[in-house]
């Protein structure tokens, strides 16, 4: 294969799309998979940050323009078929997935076929959690802006108030059952289950975290 000498010789789909791989030029970690079109991969190129093309929404989306998440492009690898990119970025944060972890890659598929959410998250060891939650927050106002397609906030969101009011009860009776259980594991992964659906019940109804610092800053007093 000879080495291509600009982007019209790539081999984008049907669809005008081309897959890119994100990865984590500090940690080695895959970050996240996303779709570029023409006109986002010269952006990209251009602007030295990641601009990918939404198939949901049709439009082109700025990674971490709501968030302040944004990644950093390094370097710009295409495999031998021309038909896929990797990207080595720097993730401004450390946060590349919406779920408010380190990579959208955090799921491990069982022997039994169900998806766990991995307990570690490497990323978030040195920080507190204030930090995260509003590295959080951010990422969530993101998703409800840009509605990325197969995000699960993104079917909270269109799903609507009900569905998300629906989530909260049903992690808070989670919450009670790992307490009830008096497994400090298991109490882990459901608060921050409960603490993930609180915060885009925040998002849905405009209620920042500031709000909710003074409210409990007022109380102490």
């Amino acid at each position: 294969m000879k080495e291509i000498k600009n982007i019209d010789e790539l081999v984008f789909n049907e669809d005008g799309l081309i897959s890119a791989i994100i990865q984590d030029t500090s940690t080695g970690r895959v970050l996240m998979l996303a779709y570029m079109n023409k006109e986002s991969l010269q952006k990209s190129l251009e602007t030295g940050e990641t601009w990918f093309f939404s198939r949901k929404r049709q439009e082109l989306w700025h990674k971490g323009a709501t968030s302040g998440h944004i990644q950093k492009i390094k370097k710009i690898y295409y495999d031998c078929d021309q038909d896929t990119l990797l990207m080595l970025v720097d993730q401004i944060g450390g946060i590349a997935c919406h779920e408010g972890v380190e990579s959208c890659f955090h799921y491990e598929l069982l022997k039994e076929g169900r998806g766990k959410k991995t307990l570690e998250q490497p990323s978030f060891s040195q920080t507190d959690l204030g930090s995260l939650l509003e590295g959080l927050y951010g990422l969530i106002q993101e998703r409800q802006k840009e509605r990325p397609e197969g995000s699960y906030t993104t079917y909270l969101f269109e799903k609507g108030l009900d569905k998300i009011l629906k989530k909260v009860g049903e992690e808070t009776s989670e919450v009670i059952i790992a307490a009830k259980n008096e497994s400090a594991e298991e109490l882990t992964y459901e608060v921050s289950d409960l603490l993930y659906h609180l915060l885009v019940l925040l998002v849905e109804q405009k209620v920042s975290l500031s709000a909710i610092a003074a409210e409990l800053a007022g109380r102490r007093k």
